[in-house]
């Protein structure tokens, strides 16, 4: 009969290793903006750096075959940025050979009145990815201690029976989603967290791209630019929120976004290594099925 009391709590179920990176964000709540890179001193030419990612997207789809075929794990990634640091190109350039059976991707934008209805995790949950799959968020419940806190304006319209003084609020969140990301651990998700980090200058350069090239005035939006202006709430934002929830059953990973290429591989390079210490297997067949299995294959071969 399993104990009760305050011994029961110490158990902990087996949960992958964090993949190494010098991108890692510490769990120890260290974490520092200002020591954080927008670009890779010595990063390797483009050519190499397509071959390199060609390799790792032909490794995780075999990787992702795997986790599909023996439905035992989930994986959930998690995408956050500022405005134009790349977080769709990243996904679609990582994730491009994966099956789509097997992969499910959320962008989660402006909560609709249902969602603020519910308390802030709900609408994410709804979309979480079941055992076999590999789920993404394009933006996720983080909005709520980023957007929100540069922002703190929107709490209006979520409808709170009680709010307390904002810093008290914050920390609150902070603990409801490391319970929430420990909980998805334990029960079979592997959860992965990527913080794009772009600089202003970089992020200019893009907006205007967006502007003088025709094929992307789609993707302007003049908020984009107001938004601007908070830049450096943004980032103090982004630093208690990453420091206060990397954990070693969701790491943060702070990767520098000034140049795609590059983080693309690094994306790659940690989900595969991350998938890698899954020793994810197809499954094997009983002794019964695999006779069985001989009995069709000698009815196949013998007629049409």
């Amino acid at each position: 009969m399993p104990q009760r009391g305050i011994g029961a709590r110490s158990y902990t179920p087996p949960m992958p290793t964090p993949a190494e990176s010098p991108y890692r964000v510490p769990f120890d709540g260290s974490f520092r903006i200002a020591e954080a890179p927008t670009t890779v001193a010595a990063a390797p030419g483009k050519k190499e750096q397509k071959e390199r990612l060609g390799e790792l997207a032909d490794e995780l789809d075999e990787l992702q075959r795997r986790l599909y075929a023996s439905g035992r794990w989930a994986v959930l990634l998690i995408f956050q940025a500022l405005d134009a640091a790349g977080k769709d190109g990243t996904i679609r350039a990582v994730l491009r050979k994966v099956d789509p059976a097997g992969c499910r991707v959320h962008s989660f934008k402006e909560p609709s009145p249902e969602e603020l209805d519910h308390d802030f995790l709900w609408r994410t949950t709804l979309r979480l990815p079941p055992r076999g799959t590999l789920g993404v968020f394009n933006r996720s419940y983080y909005e709520e201690v980023l957007a929100v806190r540069v922002h703190p304006e929107f709490l209006a319209a979520q409808g709170l029976p009680h709010r307390p003084p904002l810093d008290a609020l914050w920390e609150e969140r902070f603990q409801s989603i490391r319970d929430h990301e420990r909980h998805l651990a334990r029960n079979g998700t592997l959860i992965l967290k990527f913080w794009l980090n772009v600089s202003p200058e970089e992020q200019r350069q893009r907006f205007l791209s967006r502007l003088e090239e025709p094929e992307k005035h789609w993707k302007f939006a003049v908020k984009d630019v107001a938004e601007r202006d908070h830049f450096a709430a943004y980032l103090a934002a982004y630093e208690e929120a990453l420091a206060a929830t990397s954990r070693p059953w969701a790491p943060w990973y702070a990767l520098p976004a000034d140049d795609k290429p590059t983080l693309r591989v690094l994306v790659a390079d940690i989900l595969v290594e991350s998938l890698r210490a899954l020793d994810l297997c197809y499954p094997e067949v009983s002794a019964a099925d695999a006779a069985r299995f001989e009995e069709m294959r000698a009815r196949l071969e013998d007629g049409p």
